[in-house]
């Protein structure tokens, strides 16, 4: 699973390491370190003039065919095994709407106990995730809803102490692959869903006040041992 992530770092930084168009409209986002499902993301997608550009989209797919906002069902991770059978993902597979969801690392409680845990990259960089995105009409306004999912994956490692799910981290060298600004058959993409390298992640534990939306600000990444008591 993946149902809670964090983004801190400025825009004019993630411009620079995403490789944004340099004439696309900055999107409009504050740092976050507490962001759940049906807040925005911030997403990398291809134009349809083939430029890599940012977006806000809702975190959790609402797809074409939705007869309302609020589905029966969760779709803001979609498991790299099946998700090509299933119905909310697999038009958005299709039409080739694939995205990158840009983070700096995500937060995983673990089983035995629900502690509390953050996840992020060991350089310290954005985590990269594989996503899909869409595109929905509300009936009711005609107003046009962008929405993506994260895909996930066994786990490595590191993450196996966790849980059994992780998301599908990409390496910038495969970034534009899934943006379909390189060629690459269906197998190739598929083949990119797996875990990534341990030694791309580290893991430390922190307070469990992460667990309440309501809670935000950089202390919520702060490992526990250097946390004021």
């Amino acid at each position: 699973m993946c149902g809670r992530v964090r983004l801190e770092d400025d825009y004019s930084e993630l411009k620079i390491r995403l490789k944004f168009d340099p004439d696309a409209p900055a999107p409009n986002f504050e740092r976050d370190w507490n962001i759940p499902p049906t807040r925005p993301m911030l997403v990398a997608y291809r134009s349809i003039d083939g430029k890599r550009v940012p977006k806000m989209m809702r975190w959790g797919l609402l797809p074409s065919w939705a007869k309302e906002e609020k589905l029966s069902y969760s779709t803001f991770n979609a498991r790299s095994e099946d998700f090509t059978r299933r119905p909310a993902f697999k038009d958005a597979w299709r039409r080739g709407q694939r995205c990158l969801v840009v983070t700096n690392g995500f937060y995983e409680w673990r089983k035995s106990d629900r502690q509390s845990f953050a996840v992020g990259m060991a350089d310290n960089g954005p985590m990269v995730m594989a996503g899909l995105w869409s595109s929905w009409t509300n009936p009711g306004n005609g107003e046009e809803v962008l929405s993506c999912t994260i895909l996930t994956c066994g786990p490595n490692e590191v993450m196996a102490e966790l849980h059994d799910r992780m998301p599908c981290i990409l390496g910038e060298g495969d970034w534009p692959l899934w943006l379909g600004e390189e060629q690459a058959t269906e197998q190739e993409l598929l083949d990119m869903l797996r875990p990534c390298p341990d030694e791309w992640i580290k893991v430390w534990p922190v307070d469990k006040k992460v667990g309440n939306v309501n809670n935000n600000g950089p202390e919520l990444k702060l490992p526990l041992e250097d946390r004021l008591p």
